[in-house]
């Protein structure tokens, strides 16, 4: 990396973080750190798992709709059918699937983050434990 002063550096890493993750969202997916990134910026973080794996640690900020209820809950997220929404699983595989649940029903930002929940621990991204909120 070329020579900046010592502040510069985390606005370049910031920015280059935010420019990637911003191109994945045209391709459906997101890696950990996109995804933590997008999420600063507010995209809706959906966690798709069982309420259990969501209680024994899930990012913060992230709303629980499980799999298995996410047709049904479709409502619940029209306001944001136009905004960005990451979707995140423990590995990425449930969440692949709620993508398509999504796309089908006009949803056209969903994106997946790759290796779920898995990869976000980690990454040593911050993690939180305790049921959803009621």
């Amino acid at each position: 990396m070329p020579s900046f002063p010592t502040f510069v550096r985390p606005l370049l890493f910031c920015t280059m973080l935010t420019l990637g993750a911003n191109a994945a969202l045209a391709v459906g997916t997101v890696n950990v750190r996109q995804s933590a990134a997008l999420q600063s910026q507010g995209v809706l973080l959906i966690d798709v798992r069982t309420p259990g794996e969501f209680a024994q640690g899930h990012a913060p900020g992230a709303t629980l709709i499980p799999l298995d209820q996410l047709p049904q809950r479709l409502g619940e997220l029209r306001r944001a059918q136009d905004r960005p929404i990451a979707l995140i699983c423990r590995s990425g595989n449930r969440s692949g699937q709620a993508q398509i649940i999504l796309e089908k029903a006009g949803f056209t930002k969903a994106v997946n983050v790759e290796g779920g929940m898995n990869a976000w621990a980690t990454a040593g991204l911050p993690v939180v434990t305790g049921a959803p909120p009621r």
